[in-house]
Parts: C-alpha cells; structure tokens; sequence
C-alpha cells in the first residue's frame, strides 16, 4: 500500500458544509476518499490536454437501418483499428442499436475518431469518457 501522507486545508465554513454534503451524496465515507478522486480526475483532465497515451470509451447510439450507417461506422473503425480495444454492440430496439468502444492512444487521435463517429448521419447520440490507463494517477 502506498505511503499515506496527511495534510489540512482551510475553506470557509459553507464551503466545507458543502463538500461533506457532496461526500454523502456521492456515497463517500470519508472527505479523503472524495478528494483523493478529485485530484484523480483533474490528472486524468491533465492527461488528455497533454495528449498522453489514454483510454476511452465512446458510446454511440444510433439508427441501424439508416442508409450504410452501419458500413460508415464499421469502416471508420477499421481505419483506426490501433485506437480500438474491443467494441460492443446491443440492440436498443427494432430500429436502434448502442456501441461501445473502448479505445487507447493519444487523447487528440481519440477525440479525432469520437467526433468522426459522433457526427455521421443517423447517429443520435454519441458520448466520449475520458480515462487514464493508470501509469499516472496511482
């Protein structure tokens, strides 16, 4: 287990009122726990402005009857199969259907395929989810 290192802070009354609010709500059981994912997040943010090596997940649902939709997104990860981990695929409906892709490379070639999926005809919806592969943030 890592070296535990203990530090305080000072905030204002309402401000602290507000974090332990967030502590419970968020199912924490301690202020550390939540600030400790806190500072996680903003290394991952970090992470992705400095174009590091990461991992994604892009979400897309879409119209699988549009006109070769299905061929557009199929081809379009072919082109950046060294992006791609593993895509799953779900059935929503008669008409719509969910993929997930997880995916690991630089944040910018990551972004780059999740707005060239996201923006084709017949998709309605399509999400990234930012992520570290873990070097960084332990």
């Amino acid at each position: 287990m890592a070296e535990i290192t203990r530090f305080s802070i000072s905030i204002e009354q309402e401000l602290a009122a507000r974090l332990d609010r967030l502590t419970r709500e968020k199912g924490y059981t301690n202020r550390s726990e939540f600030v400790r994912d806190l500072v996680r997040d903003a290394l991952v943010e970090e992470e992705w402005e400095r174009n590091e090596v990461a991992l994604g997940t892009i979400t897309l649902v879409y119209e699988h009857n549009r006109r070769q939709l299905s061929d557009k997104l199929t081809g379009l990860q072919h082109d950046h199969h060294h992006l791609i981990l593993a895509t799953t695929h779900v059935h929503l409906d008669h008409d719509l259907c969910a993929e997930a892709i997880i995916v690991k490379g630089r944040a910018a070639k990551i972004r780059e395929l999740s707005d060239l999926l996201r923006k084709q005809g017949g998709v309605l919806h399509g999400g990234l989810t930012m992520s570290s592969i873990g070097k960084e943030i332990r």
